[in-house]
């Protein structure tokens, strides 16, 4: 099950990723940007890279809290321990029965 989940974050976050990294060096030359007052000193290809991956982060994480607010209560609230390793006083202080 978390493969599903983390293929559910990871793949549309990569094609978004794709789809802002066309969008925005469609408008932005690498070679304008300035980092810190600093022109940037990396390559072309190394811009988009570098930019790909944190476009691909950002997305990722926008995909695992949209992931995270669909599980269900059971799921978030679920006991981990097994039912005959819980202490006696489990089913007053977690809803884990």
């Amino acid at each position: 099950m978390w493969t599903q989940r983390l293929m559910w974050i990871a793949w549309p976050a990569f094609l978004m990723a794709g789809v802002l990294e066309v969008l925005v060096f469609a408008m932005v030359d690498p070679h304008d940007l300035h980092w810190f007052g600093e022109p940037v000193s990396m390559s072309r290809e190394g811009v988009y890279t570098a930019a790909f991956f944190a476009f691909w982060a950002i997305c990722m994480a926008s995909s695992a809290l949209t992931t995270l607010l669909a599980l269900s209560p059971f799921e978030v609230n679920r006991c981990p321990v097994p039912v005959d390793q819980r202490p006696d006083d489990c089913h007053k202080s977690h809803p884990c029965h």
